[in-house]
C-alpha cells in the first residue's frame, strides 16, 4: 500500500493548488482525479473555456458593430462556431497540460480514478476499468468541487435542455436561447450567444440580476445588456420546461401572476451549483455534512475528523476558483505549522460580460442593513479619456467608505477591464486604506484605473477632478 503525508481528492483550482503547496512544504503528496484531464470544472468546463468563448464572441461582436467606427472595414463577417469551440478546446488542453507539468515538477503522485474513503486514513482509488488500489494518508483534503444545479421539473437532456457544460460545446448558434437564471453563469453564456446572433431571454426569479453583488452594478449591467439586445423577465417563476422535438417550451408566472410561455430552440438552466460529494464514502470516515449537503468545517477548514480537511465549492462560502485556491494554500500551510489567514470579505467577485463587473468588500445594501454610516463616491467611465479612446464608455466605479474613519468598506465597478482593476481595490482594502489614501496615489494617465482615483476623491471629499 502506497503511503503519503497528504492526499488531495479533486484536481480543480483548490485541489491542485493545495497539492502543489503541500509538496513545496516537503509533504509527500498524492492527487486523485476521476477524469482523464486535471483542472476540475474550472479548467475543463468552467472558467477557462467560458472566457475563451467570451473573448471569441467579443471579437466577432466588435467586427460586426464597432470596427467601422475605428476605421476598420470588414465586409459581412461570419461566425464560425465550430472553430470557436475548437479554439476553446485548444486553450483548455494547453491549460490542463500545464497542470500535468506542475504535478511532475513538484513530484506529486497523480492517481486517475474515483477516490473514496475506506477509513479516515485510507483512500481507495477505483479506476475506469473497475480495478482499485488502496493508499494510506496521514492527512486528506477533500476538493471535489460542485456540479450544476437543476430544477425538479426541468430534465437536462444535454441536447436542448442544457447546463453550462453543454453550452460550451454547442454545434450551432441557437436561434432563441432561453436562460433560466440571471446569475454569473447565465449572463456570461447568454452574452456569448447574443453576440453571435442568438435571441437571448433571461428569466430570473428574483427582482434583479447578479443578486449577490451591489445593487447599482445589477441595475447598470441590466441596462447595458438590454442595450446589447438581451431580454429580461425578472420576478418571474418558471414552473415547467418541456421539450417538443427541436424546440423547448418554458412556462412561467410573472409578479402579476400572469402565465407566460416562451419558445426557444435551447434552454440553458443556470440556477447555481451544488457541492459534489457522490461516491466519496464520507460515511466510512465519519465526515459530517450540513443541511445543504456541504462538508462541515471549522475556521481552519478542518472537518469533524481531525486529519481530514475540505476546501472550495464543497464547503460554505462563494463558489469561486480563487477562493478555493486560497483555501488550498491555507490548509497546506497549516499542516506545516504556519499561521496563514484568509479574509473572506476581501474575496473579489467578477462577471466576465462586456463591460466586466467586479466587486469586493461589503455592498451598500449590506452596510445599510448593518446600520453603518457610510459615504459613497462614484465616477462614470465615460468621463475618462481612456474610455473614450477605446469606445468603452459604459459603467462606473463606486467606492464606499466609513463616514467617520474614511476606511474603504467596498469597491464595486462595471467597465472595461474591471476584472483586472479589482485587484487594486483588494490590495488597498487588505491594508485598510482610506478613500483619501487611494485618492492621493498616482494613477497612470490615460488608464481605466484613473476612475478608481476619481471615485475615491468623490468618496472622501466630493472633489473628483474630472466630474
Amino acid at each position: 500500500m502506497s503511503q503519503f503525508d497528504v492526499t488531495v481528492i479533486g484536481s480543480g483550482p483548490g485541489g491542485y493548488v493545495a497539492a502543489i503547496r503541500a509538496a513545496q512544504l516537503g509533504f509527500k503528496t498524492a492527487l486523485i482525479e476521476k477524469y482523464t484531464t486535471l483542472g476540475g470544472t474550472c479548467l475543463n468546463v468552467g472558467c477557462i473555456p467560458s472566457k475563451a468563448l467570451l473573448d471569441s464572441s467579443e471579437h466577432f461582436h466588435n467586427a460586426t458593430h464597432n470596427f467601422a467606427n475605428h476605421g476598420i472595414l470588414v465586409d459581412s463577417p461570419r461566425a464560425d462556431l465550430e472553430r470557436m469551440v475548437a479554439r476553446k478546446n485548444e486553450v483548455v488542453e494547453q491549460t490542463t497540460k500545464g497542470i500535468e507539468f506542475l504535478m511532475d515538477k513538484n513530484k506529486i503522485t497523480v492517481f486517475q480514478g474515483v477516490g473514496s474513503f475506506e477509513t479516515a486514513t485510507q483512500v481507495k482509488v477505483t479506476k475506469a476499468d473497475g480495478t482499485s488500489e488502496l493508499i494510506e494518508s496521514k492527512y486528506s483534503i477533500i476538493a471535489t468541487g460542485s456540479k450544476p444545479s437543476s430544477l425538479p421539473f426541468a430534465t437536462i437532456d444535454k441536447e436542448r435542455i442544457i447546463t453550462s457544460t453543454e453550452a460550451l460545446s454547442l454545434k450551432e448558434i441557437p436561434k432563441h436561447l432561453v436562460v433560466i437564471g440571471g446569475g454569473v453563469i447565465g449572463l456570461e453564456l447568454g452574452s456569448v450567444y447574443k453576440r453571435l446572433g442568438s435571441e437571448v431571454t433571461v428569466v430570473e426569479y428574483l427582482d434583479k440580476i447578479i443578486p449577490g453583488m451591489d445593487g447599482a452594478l445589477s441595475k447598470e449591467l441590466q441596462k447595458v445588456l438590454k442595450k446589447q439586445g438581451v431580454k429580461f423577465m425578472l420576478s418571474t417563476a418558471v414552473s415547467a420546461v418541456e421539450r417538443k422535438g427541436e424546440s423547448v417550451s418554458v412556462t412561467a408566472k410573472n409578479k402579476k401572476d400572469e402565465e407566460i410561455t416562451l419558445e426557444g430552440d435551447y434552454v440553458l438552466v443556470a440556477v447555481g451549483r451544488k457541492p459534489y460529494t457522490d461516491g466519496l464514502g464520507l460515511e466510512n470516515a465519519g465526515v459530517e455534512l450540513d443541511e445543504r449537503g456541504k462538508v462541515k468545517v471549522n475556521e481552519h477548514l478542518q472537518t469533524n475528523i481531525q486529519n481530514i480537511y475540505a476546501i472550495g465549492d464543497v464547503v460554505a462560502g462563494p463558489m469561486l476558483a480563487h477562493k478555493a485556491s486560497e483555501e488550498g494554500v491555507l490548509v497546506a500551510e497549516q499542516l506545516a505549522g504556519q499561521k496563514p489567514h484568509i479574509n473572506y470579505n476581501l474575496i473579489p467577485g467578477v462577471v466576465y460580460t462586456w463591460p466586466e463587473v467586479a466587486g469586493v468588500g461589503k455592498t451598500q445594501e449590506q452596510l445599510k442593513e448593518e446600520g453603518r454610516e457610510v459615504k459613497v463616491g462614484s465616477f462614470p467611465m465615460r468621463a475618462l479619456g481612456r474610455s473614450r479612446a477605446s469606445g468603452d464608455i459604459d459603467g462606473f466605479i463606486k467606492i464606499i467608505a466609513d463616514e467617520k474613519t474614511d476606511e474603504v468598506l467596498g469597491v464595486h465597478m462595471i467597465g472595461a477591464r474591471a476584472a483586472d482593476m479589482i485587484a487594486a481595490a483588494v490590495t488597498a482594502m487588505e491594508f485598510r486604506a482610506s478613500a483619501e489614501d487611494i485618492a492621493r496615489m498616482s494613477h497612470a494617465h490615460p488608464s481605466y484605473a484613473e476612475a478608481i482615483k476619481e471615485a475615491a476623491l468623490d468618496a472622501t471629499a466630493k472633489i473628483a477632478i474630472h466630474m
